[in-house]
């Protein structure tokens, strides 16, 4: 099997390329501009439909900017932003989807947070960066959406307030939060963002955790610190991949192929997707790690899955909106056509698929017809 090129390396020969604010090679998660176009012919117009299908609601006028997030007892994140990066994500759809009004509208939202300076006073606990991490990702991407029609005065406040949040959260605290699906989480953001704002190093060091999952990646397509996860095993296994789709889907706007990358050990996004595919399919596989019972959630069982993910949860988010991308553009082997299966049997029917872990409406932004 061919060895590929650290990812660093292979970054270092794209990231020599000039890049200028009105010409960027990297357009973050996706291309907006081109998305919009493609979203415009007739063989797109269900697509288009998805991304204005959630409806406008008029209270997101009046939400009160949120000074900071807060750690919380017991298992979960704070959620006192949750409506917020739901208008957030309805909101980057409509405006994808051509809707001016929807983009105005989101404008103004983010500027009203940012005057405020929201979420700066968050709690430096990884249990409050966390909830910040999963309003991050909503945030970079609707930057990117909204910016091409912003003044120059109102872009840069914009940034100044976004570009401090997000790099506060590539912090280290000394814990598996610094190797599991919370970091992953954080490189998703820094990547996103690196791309937008042109930054190649922090773009750079975004995507490089692509390779070092990779590197700990058993040989069954499990990673040690998410499958010892009880009955949400195969819920952190879904998480992370969904973290990893976002890194390969900013890479490929920089002409890397991550979907196709490779570690030295024959580890890639399939042998991952294979493993949740494998647990999906046969449950006990997995019991031999999730017997573990670290942190299993609120099902304490650890034979009995939490299957959760494969449903639409509450405040009309999906976990598997990820899939929207990989399906599109993600490679040809067995796993992602089992991948794609499942997508075809169980999700699709479910659009629009919006989730923050994938950035706001995933239907919209990568769905094919």
């Amino acid at each position: 099997m061919v060895k590929l090129a650290p990812l660093a390396l292979t970054l270092g020969l794209v990231l020599a390329l000039p890049v200028t604010a009105q010409d960027r090679t990297w357009p973050g998660a996706f291309n907006v501009a081109e998305r919009m176009k493609l979203l415009e012919t007739p063989a797109y117009a269900p697509l288009r439909d998805a991304c204005l299908k959630i409806a406008t609601d008029k209270k997101w006028k009046r939400l009160k900017p949120i000074a900071g997030l807060q750690a919380t007892e017991g298992y979960g994140s704070d959620n006192q932003a949750e409506d917020f990066s739901w208008a957030v994500m309805v909101l980057s759809g409509r405006a994808v989807g051509g809707d001016r009004t929807a983009r105005s509208a989101l404008s103004d939202l983010m500027l009203r947070w940012a005057e405020a300076n929201a979420f700066s006073q968050t709690e430096e606990v990884n249990d409050a960066y966390y909830a910040l991490k999963r309003q991050l990702l909503p945030l970079t991407i609707a930057y990117s959406i909204v910016q091409p029609s912003l003044s120059p005065a109102d872009s840069d406040k914009l940034r100044n307030w976004i570009d401090p949040l997000v790099r506060r959260i590539d912090k280290i605290f000394d814990g598996d939060v610094d190797h599991n699906n919370h970091r992953v989480l954080a490189d998703s953001v820094l990547a996103v963002w690196g791309s937008v704002i042109a930054d190649d190093a922090l773009l750079q060091k975004g995507l490089s955790r692509y390779d070092t999952v990779l590197s700990e990646t058993r040989p069954d397509g499990t990673l040690a610190l998410e499958a010892r996860r009880g009955a949400r095993a195969l819920w952190y296994q879904r998480q992370t991949l969904s973290s990893l789709t976002i890194l390969a889907e900013t890479a490929r706007g920089a002409g890397i192929d991550l979907y196709g990358r490779t570690s030295s050990e024959g580890r890639s996004l399939a042998t991952l997707i294979g493993a949740l595919m494998n647990g999906l399919t046969a449950p006990a596989v997995v019991f031999v790690y999730s017997s573990e019972n670290h942190i299993p959630g609120p099902e304490k069982n650890f034979l009995n899955p939490d299957l959760g993910f494969l449903t639409t949860r509450g405040h009309g988010r999906h976990y598997m909106a990820w899939t929207e991308a990989v399906v599109a553009n993600g490679g040809k082997g067995l796993a992602y056509q089992r991948l794609a299966g499942l997508f075809r049997r169980d999700i699709v029917e479910q659009r629009p698929l919006i989730d923050e872990f994938a950035g706001g409406n995933a239907t919209c932004f990568w769905g094919q017809p």
